[in-house]
């Protein structure tokens, strides 16, 4: 069993709320961020450095990579493309932990980009359905055929920090954020879950509970106002 939140773009209070709702009804489970630490709410030096200090299993979306792109590629089409997606409030949340930086950017860069577990298949955009045709009959059997794709165009708007493509049913649930919705999406023919229900837009951080890719318990944080950009 799992626990897997969803986008948190720097909602540090709903983050620290939602988590303790879920240790208090689920004590010892195991528990995943799906991306989007930084960027747009208050408080993201403050959300990865709790997601480092409480060892929650991480998964890069990619705004953390614009993130880490700005400081150790500032050439790089994912470092340009942070100047228009909410960088500002990063960096000033940055301001008086600048000697820290490196080391959140390093942890991002080492998080591994998916994890296939036995609950469900987890990364921050999903797999497209464009893959199908370079996959063999039987692929749903052995996934780790999947990784060799994963990392080579984790960079291109295809790939799993990026896709809006329709995804790949990849017979076991597949557990994504990226995309907003108010609330948790099931895709039925996509064996696919959409967690990210908006934490920066005001409307909630949401966790669900996961089995055997089965969804067990959808929990929510109603985003506080503090963790809101007024601008």
């Amino acid at each position: 069993m799992i626990a897997v939140i969803g986008d948190i773009h720097g909602c540090f209070y709903t983050l620290i709320e939602l988590v303790e709702k879920i240790k208090k009804k689920y004590p010892g489970i195991r528990i995943i961020s799906i991306g989007d630490l930084v960027d747009r709410g208050n408080f993201s030096y403050d959300v990865v450095d709790f997601i480092i200090n409480e060892q929650i299993d991480f998964i890069p979306g990619n705004h953390d990579y614009m993130f880490y792109h700005f400081f150790k590629y500032p050439t790089s089409v994912f470092a340009r493309s942070w100047v228009f997606n909410g960088n500002e409030a990063t960096l000033e949340s940055y301001i008086k932990h600048e000697d820290e930086i490196f080391a959140h950017i390093d942890f991002i860069a080492k998080s591994p980009l998916y994890l296939n577990l036995d609950d469900a298949f987890i990364s921050h955009a999903g797999i497209s359905k464009y893959y199908r045709k370079f996959l063999p009959e039987n692929f749903q059997q052995d996934l780790s055929i999947l990784e060799q794709f994963i990392y080579r165009d984790y960079l291109h708007d295809i790939g799993v920090l990026w896709t809006r493509d329709p995804l790949l049913n990849l017979g076991k649930l597949q557990v994504v954020g990226h995309s907003k919705f108010d609330k948790v999406k099931f895709d039925v023919d996509a064996n696919a879950v959409y967690i990210d229900t908006g934490a920066f837009s005001g409307i909630e951080l949401t966790a669900i509970i996961i089995e055997k890719s089965e969804i067990i318990e959808v929990i929510a944080e109603e985003t506080h106002l503090n963790d809101i950009r007024k601008f």
